[in-house]
């Protein structure tokens, strides 16, 4: 007897309605690997609905995130799923940026323009001025 497709066993035309929190952020290229994805979660730089999840949280469309990199803050809405990484083109369909996050962060960047280059202490190599420092009191006791 021959077996008839059936209509529910269809995978190209199904979505997911819920996928995993860190897999999403992976597929939309927020994070290079689902588990830098995860640790930024378990760490509470991301937010789903203003609250604090785990890696596991089932997200659905039309939810919001709130996610925090480096010194910049995103808030997107979920517009798609897809657990699938693909080209950046793509990743940037699955979510819409709020208009009051791009604002903020705009003007974060002219902040930081605006200001002279700041570099941490012990990071790199010295300035000018720091080698100087580092020789007038390397040298104090030589003389």
């Amino acid at each position: 007897m021959a077996r008839q497709p059936s209509s529910n066993n269809s995978r190209a035309s199904t979505a997911p309605q819920t996928l995993r929190i860190d897999k999403w952020l992976w597929a939309a290229r927020f994070y290079k690997t689902r588990s830098l994805a995860s640790d930024a979660i378990k760490s509470g730089r991301v937010l789903v609905n203003d609250e604090k999840a785990k890696p596991s949280k089932e997200i659905a469309i039309g939810d919001t995130l709130s996610i925090r990199q480096s010194y910049f803050s995103k808030t997107v809405i979920i517009v798609e799923l897809s657990a699938r990484r693909g080209p950046a083109a793509v990743a940037a369909a699955l979510y819409q940026e709020t208009a009051e996050s791009i604002l903020n962060r705009e003007r974060l960047k002219e902040i930081q323009q605006a200001q002279p280059a700041l570099r941490r202490t012990g990071q790199g190599r010295p300035t000018k001025r720091e080698r100087r420092h580092i020789i007038s009191f390397t040298q104090k006791g030589k003389f």
